[in-house]
Parts: structure tokens; sequence; C-alpha cells
């Protein structure tokens, strides 16, 4: 009986052993490169011990569906088939495996983790995402797929021996397939859950470090994108995440952080609706969002950073720049979503994404469209992606204009028209614009600075570098630094241009980052990675930079204020022209959420307590400090009152 129990177990030990003792080998190479991430010798261990937990959940959910049949319908007629069907099943389990972890290495060097759900939403992009991996990451696509390819044969041998029935009776005894099955069922179902406590484990309860890569290592990368994928059904739900707030508190924090009168709120229905003053009575103006792809203040030496824009900083001595703006996330859809709609950052999807806000949904578009405005969003590439284009249309923007609309473009790169043929175009529709005597907003979307980072020859030429800054960049970063200089040089073209046309007079312009190049670091939320460049052109003030800490949820009503349009809106979102506002900031940073208060900062993680921190801007350091329980009310509150607000439909002019 031992003998048939031992033959109905094997595959699935020897199975397991394999997996887990291939990913500890490659968790331990991925730890020794990334040494100097860890404290000492006992974060490692932690590390090991912790992903160690991790695997075993891993290969018992694996094992969990074959390993229960296992018993049943091996040593049976159906052995030969039911032998092929578990080697196949363990193929592809081992190739999956295989794929991911070798796909990990890039992934850290482009976001500063594990694959996640970010390796979940460019999936579906196959087009553009294709033409960016074969451009500008074609060796490392032709590594990993050659590394996948080389032990196949391997790999399917192995499998055989693995399903291999060393018993010699054709029929095991009734008994013997029950205690079989009974006995894979309690291990598996203990290693899958991975704890005896009240829930099942999660990141949250190996996580040990204050190193979000440190963190992500604990896991491996066939989890972490599976555990991802998983969220995506508790996305609008961060209470799950972070802790739960009476709805009715949570309204009222928000509203008493957002400095409205809280007498301005009175729609029960929509609790943030208020109304708004502007600070500019004249007749109304027009309003031009530049959004720049991928630039972080890191590149722009007016804010401290090294010198690859200086049409940006000659706009920020000419208007009103901000010098500590910071960016709500570290997507381009999450910037969208904090400049057009004011909307706060959740651990979720942004709402352009979303299916609920597709119509309805809160932006400055809609709001101008009922001011007699037209809305254009102008993009050098297909405006479909990111569901920009049917996000767009459901909220206020009355024309799109993309890659299929750029007149005889000089030069298209795997994300589409460069800057250079979008600003062309932009010049001609904003005159358009103009000639036909309606009051306009345009929304312009630049792409030269993305990944594979194509531009024009000719152009531009690289900065000189020193020795030290040499030895600190690789081949891509210094890419990512011309593509840099050709998107400001495009820019300033631009605003050139516009200067001697008949529009700029009574056009507000604003320039902002969507979000940094990439968000690393070793602390739970990188802050400088979040540090971006934002200057108002024609705002009436004087040449300004304003010390105070900024999101970017108040650009939107700073810009309706100066534009001089009185409004009814749902935004928390600071007006700017009102000095005594802001100094506070919000950033999401995949699953932790920081929330900024001059230079405190509290930083909520999944399943966990807050952690408050004093940041230092000149040295880049966070240092922690104790709780401060109302700062950490008001940061829960905050990540809170997203999906609040989604569920509910509170995000609106209207109440359905």
């Amino acid at each position: 009986m031992f003998t048939s129990i031992y033959s109905f177990i094997r595959p699935f030990l020897l199975f397991s052993i394999s997996v887990m003792l291939f990913l500890t080998l490659v968790r331990t190479g991925l730890a020794i490169w990334q040494l100097d991430r860890f404290n000492d010798l006992n974060s490692i261990w932690s590390l090991l011990t912790n992903g160690f937990r991790i695997d075993l959940s891993s290969v018992g959910y694996l094992c969990a569906i074959p390993a229960l049949l296992h018993p049943w319908v091996s040593k049976t007629r159906f052995q030969e088939y039911w032998s092929l069907v578990l080697r196949i099943w363990f193929l592809i389990c081992f190739m999956g495996i295989l794929f991911f972890e070798l796909a990990t290495p890039a992934f850290i060097n482009e976001y500063g983790f594990r694959p996640n759900r970010l390796f979940i939403e460019y999936l579906a992009y196959p087009d553009e995402v294709s033409k960016m991996l074969v451009n500008g990451h074609l060796i490392t696509i032709l590594i990993v797929f050659a590394l996948l390819l080389f032990p196949v044969k391997k790999i399917w041998q192995f499998t055989d021996h693995v399903v291999s029935n060393k018993v010699k009776e054709d029929n095991a005894a009734i008994g013997s397939r029950l205690v079989s099955c009974l006995m894979l069922f309690v291990v598996i179902a203990l290693s899958a859950r991975g704890t005896l406590g009240h829930r099942p484990i999660n990141p949250a309860l190996v996580y040990f470090s204050t190193d979000p890569l440190v963190n992500s290592l604990t896991l491996n990368s066939t989890y972490s994108v599976a555990y991802a994928l998983n969220q995506f059904g508790d996305e609008k739900n961060a209470a799950k995440l972070y802790g739960n707030m009476e709805d009715s508190k949570v309204i009222e924090l928000v509203r008493q952080e957002s400095k409205q009168p809280l007498e301005s709120f009175k729609n029960n229905n929509l609790p943030t609706l208020s109304k708004r003053s502007p600070s500019f009575k004249g007749q109304p103006k027009n309003l031009v969002i530049i959004l720049e792809e991928s630039l972080g203040a890191q590149y722009v030496s007016s804010l401290g950073g090294i010198p690859l824009t200086p049409e940006i900083d000659k706009l920020n001595q000419e208007g009103w720049a901000f010098k500590r703006l910071y960016a709500t996330g570290t997507r381009s859809v999450r910037g969208i979503e904090a400049v057009i709609t004011g909307f706060t950052p959740t651990p979720s999807r942004a709402v352009v994404k979303l299916d609920k806000s597709q119509k309805d949904f809160f932006t400055i578009a809609s709001l101008l469209k009922e001011n007699g405005y037209e809305a254009q969003f102008i993009y050098g590439g297909e405006s479909h992606f990111d569901n920009m284009k049917s996000f767009f249309l459901g909220n206020g923007f009355t024309d799109i204009v993309d890659f299929n609309d750029i007149e005889n473009p000089q030069f298209v790169a795997s994300w589409g028209a460069s800057d250079g043929d979008l600003f062309n175009q932009a010049d001609i529709e904003l005159t358009k614009l103009h000639n036909e005597g309606k009051p306009f907003f345009s929304f312009i979307f630049t792409s030269s600075n993305h990944d594979p980072f194509e531009i024009p020859d000719g152009i531009v030429s690289p900065i000189q570098y020193t020795a030290e800054q040499l030895q600190q960049y690789d081949d891509k970063e210094l890419l990512r630094h011309k593509a840099i200089q050709y998107a400001d040089y495009a820019l300033g073209q631009f605003i050139a241009k516009a200067k001697a046309q008949d529009y700029w007079e009574n056009t507000i312009f604003l320039v902002v980052a969507d979000h940094d190049a990439r968000a690393m670091g070793k602390d739970l939320v990188p802050i400088n990675n979040f540090h971006i460049p934002g200057v108002i052109l024609n705002s009436g003030k004087g040449p300004t930079l304003d010390q105070r800490i900024v999101s970017q949820i108040d650009l939107a009503p700073t810009l309706l204020s100066l534009m001089g349009i009185e409004n009814i809106s749902p935004m928390l979102g600071q007006d700017l022209t009102d000095p005594t506002a802001s100094n506070r900031a919000m950033m999401q940073y995949a699953e932790n959420f920081a929330y900024m208060v001059n230079d405190e900062v509290t930083i909520l993680q999944p399943s966990k307590a807050p952690l408050n921190f004093q940041y230092n801007y000149e040295l880049n350091t966070l240092s922690p400090i104790d709780i401060n329980r109302n700062t950490s009310e008001i940061a829960l509150a905050h990540v809170l009152w997203g999906s609040l607000a989604y569920k509910n439909h509170w995000y609106s002019l209207k109440k359905e």
C-alpha cells in the first residue's frame, strides 16, 4: 500500500522540488545582483525563507487540480493518456515559470520591481508593444526566447521521468487511492494557503523591507503576475488593501483638504461637487495643455537636474513655474487622469481605462463643453492606445486628431509621428480653431521620449558628460537623454511659432510631464521620481518660481481659475491662485500610496499599519518619524475616496 501511495504522490513531489529549487536559485542570483539593496545577512535570509513560502504556495496552486485527479486516473486503462496530459501540464508550467523569470531582469531594469500589473496591461496593445520591443529590446527578446527553446527537449525528457509509473500492478486498491487523494489534498491546501492564519498568504505577509525591489524579490514572477491579475477583480475597493473608514469620515476629510469653503458643498448625491469662482474676471480664455511623455525633473537643470531641457528652462524663466510639482503615478494614463480630470490616484487602473468612467465622468473638457468650448485631443500615435479615444469621446472631447490625421509626417517612430510633426499639426489645428471664432481647449500629448527613443537624425547633439556621468549612464539611458533633448527642442520650436500666431494672446498654455521616466529606489515610494516639471504661460502673473508642494490634481482647478471659468465641479485639487493653497501632494507607486504634507510623508501599504517619514528635499531621503495619526487618517481618506467616487458615480456633473 505504501508503495502505491508513494507512486501517486511521486510526480508532484518531484515537480515541486525541481520548481522550488529553480526559483530559489533564481532568487539567490537576483539577490546577489542587487546585493547593495540589502542591509545585512538577516535580510537575505528573510528574503529566502519568505520566498520559500511563496514558492510553496505557487506549486500548491499549480499542482492542485492534476494532483487531486491523479489517484483516480492513474493505473487505470486511461493511464497512457493521463501520463501525456500530465507531462504536457508540467511542461507548460516549467516553461511559463522559466519565461517569467527570464523576463524579470529586464523588467527590474525598467520599472524597479518584478513583473506585475504593468506586464498584464501592456499585453492589451500587441501592435505598439511589439514595435517597441523589436526596435528597442530586440537583443533581450532573442536571448529570452533562445533560453526558452534550448531546454525544451530536456524538460520534456524530465517530465517523462517525473510521471513514469514505478509500480508494476495495473490497478491499485481503492484504499490507496483514497489515502493518496486525502494526503495530496491536505498538503496542497496547506501549501497553497501558506499559513494557518485567518487569511491565506499574500505579498503583505512576506514583505519585510522598506525597499520595494527587495520586497518584490520575495515573490517569484509567476506569482507576482498571477496575484496582479487576481487583483484586477478587486481593484475598485481600496479598503481591502488599506483598511476601512466610514464614508462620511472620508467625505469630511477630503472636503476639508480641498480648501473649499464647507458651505460650497451642497449636493449630497455628489459629495465633492462645489462651486468655484475664478481669479480672472475678464473674457474667458482658451486653453492648451501640452503633456510631455516621461519627463522627470531630474532632466531639467532649472529644477536641479542635468541640463537636457534648455527650452523648458527658458519657459520656467518666463512663466509661472512650479519648483516642487509631483505626479500622481508612473504611467501616462495616471498623468492624464490627474491633469484632465483632477481625480485622486488609486491602487486600481486609472479611470481612463475603467468601464464606469467611459461616460459622464468629469473632465475639464466636459465642463468647458458646457461653456461653449471646442475640446480637441492631438496625439502623434494611435489614440486608441490605453483606451484614450474612448474615454475622451465619452467625456467632453469633440475632436480627436491622431497619427492618421498628421499631414505629411517627416519622421515616424514605433509610437507614431515625431514630436516635431505633432507640433506642426497642433499649430494647424489651433489656427483653425481660432479662425472659427469659438473658444477652445486643446490637449496635446507627445510621444518621442518613449522607449525605444527613436528620433530624427541630425537635430540634437549629445551634451558633454563628465567621466563620472558616463560611468553612471548606460547606453539606453544615453538614448533616453537624446530623446529628451529632441522632445525639448520640438517643444521650443512650437512655443516660438505659437507666440507669433493670433491664437497666442488669448490662450493659456500649460506644459507639464505625465510622469518621470522611471520610478526606482530603495524607498517604499521614491518621492524624487515623482518630481516633474510644470509651467503655465500667459497666466497673467509675472515670471514666478512657485516654491510650494503641488500635486498634478491641483493644475485643472488652477487653469480654470486663470481662464475665468466660473464652474461647479467635483475636483479635490486646490486653486493655486490662492496663496494659502496646496503644500500637499499624493503619489501611487504600485500598491503603495504616499500622502505628503509639507515635508512629512505618510505611506500606506496593503494590510500594514501606516508609516510616517520626514522627507529631505535636498538630499532626497526619507527618515522614519513617529506615527502622525491625523495625517495617516487624511492619507487613508484620500486613497479610499477614489474607489468610493468611482463605485458610486460621485465624480460627475450629474447624478444618473
